[in-house]
């Protein structure tokens, strides 16, 4: 059932007005309130979750929360170990970040298609898309951040005339610097590129599905729904996976001296 008489007109409205957002303002200066909101929500509750748990943590028998928390830890502390070859301060802790923040992102996915914008309703907002993954905006936002940090980590490898000279001189030598130039651009935009595009085009292809399913009558919702729910668990950590292990891998080729 549409969460509003709006969307209750026909499937067509229904679908329309599940994938369209809360937005405020024009052009490129419009803001998804939507996702910004459940993203500071997650956030906010992701740094609580680890400050209670490093404030309550003890070294005998750890509650289920710490178990959790420090098997998180070790397993992200584990692939860094394997996949950034230097040193960092910073690699392993945004790793973690990545992966959970992400994690986050995807579960909301699961609860029900109707459940945030009927609530969002109630407070007068017409349209509200929960899942922050299914907006290429955000997943945009966080692949862009990880490719400026490829520069950063480029340069502090490298050395600014070191990743020049990569630039200009990798793969085909200095007399070949316009076409070494045009394939280090295309190789450099595609890791931004790939880290958002697939995690969106997965979340997105995974709410338009639940909101399909949520077309049915409300008998013939389960089967469908529930075979599609346990599928998706098993793509929620691997997509949080996938973007946390290339984030790694991309900074360490960034860092590495060729």
């Amino acid at each position: 059932m549409a969460s509003t008489e709006h969307a209750a007109h026909s499937p067509q409205a229904y679908v329309t007005h599940h994938l369209t957002g809360w937005t405020s303002g024009e052009g490129f200066w419009t803001f998804n309130l939507d996702t910004l909101l459940m993203s500071s929500v997650l956030g906010l509750g992701l740094v609580l979750i680890f400050a209670i748990v490093a404030r309550r943590a003890t070294s005998g028998v750890p509650g289920p929360v710490q178990n959790v928390v420090e098997s998180l830890i070790e397993f992200v502390d584990g692939v860094v170990h394997e996949t950034f070859h230097g040193e960092s301060r910073l690699v392993a802790p945004l790793a973690l970040t990545v992966f959970c923040l992400v994690l986050m992102w995807n579960t909301i996915d699961l609860i029900p298609v109707d459940l945030f914008p009927t609530v969002a309703g109630l407070f007068g907002v017409k349209y509200f898309r929960p899942v922050p993954s299914a907006d290429m905006s955000a997943t945009f936002g966080l692949s862009i951040t990880v490719f400026i940090l490829i520069l950063v980590y480029s340069v502090k490898g490298k050395g600014v005339v070191g990743y020049l000279e990569e630039l200009l001189f990798h793969p085909f030598g200095k007399y070949m610097i316009p076409f070494n130039l045009i394939l280090n651009a295309v190789e450099l935009l595609a890791k931004p590129l790939s880290l958002a595009l697939r995690l969106f085009g997965n979340l997105y292809a995974g709410e338009l599905i639940f909101v399909l399913i949520a077309l049915l009558p409300w008998w013939a919702q389960w089967a469908p729904g529930g075979a599609w729910a346990i599928f998706h668990i098993l793509v929620i950590p691997l997509q949080a996976f996938i973007f946390m292990t290339l984030t790694i891998v991309y900074l360490s080729m960034a860092h590495a001296k060729h």
